[in-house]
């Protein structure tokens, strides 16, 4: 994959994140700007997912660490324990927000 189809991917990627956040109705605040997507909690702690292009890689930094994703056979794969990436970041967000939040893919 070149730069370019590594740019549209995650892109696109960080932007259904958004809109899957903002579907399942939590009370979650988001922001993204430059390839950087920050999700706050009501108890004040975050979630960073980004891109980082030098790797061509979805970087996820959580409060029980940080996750480094390739894609992989039309995928975010986990690139330490092959979990999917909004299968984990599912389970990150209800981690650190209370809620039962579902992320599809």
């Amino acid at each position: 994959m070149n730069e370019s189809e590594f740019d549209k991917r995650a892109t696109d990627t960080l932007l259904r994140i958004e809109q899957a956040i903002e579907e399942s109705g939590a009370d979650i605040d988001f922001e993204g700007a430059g390839g950087i997507l920050t999700l706050e909690f009501a108890n004040g702690s975050k979630i960073i997912i980004n891109k980082q292009g030098a790797a061509k890689q979805i970087w996820v930094a959580a409060r029980s660490g940080g996750f480094h994703y390739g894609y992989v056979n039309g995928e975010w794969v986990n690139d330490q324990g092959g979990g999917e990436l909004f299968a984990e970041l599912s389970r990150l967000v209800r981690e650190q927000s209370g809620e039962d939040v579902t992320l599809g893919s």
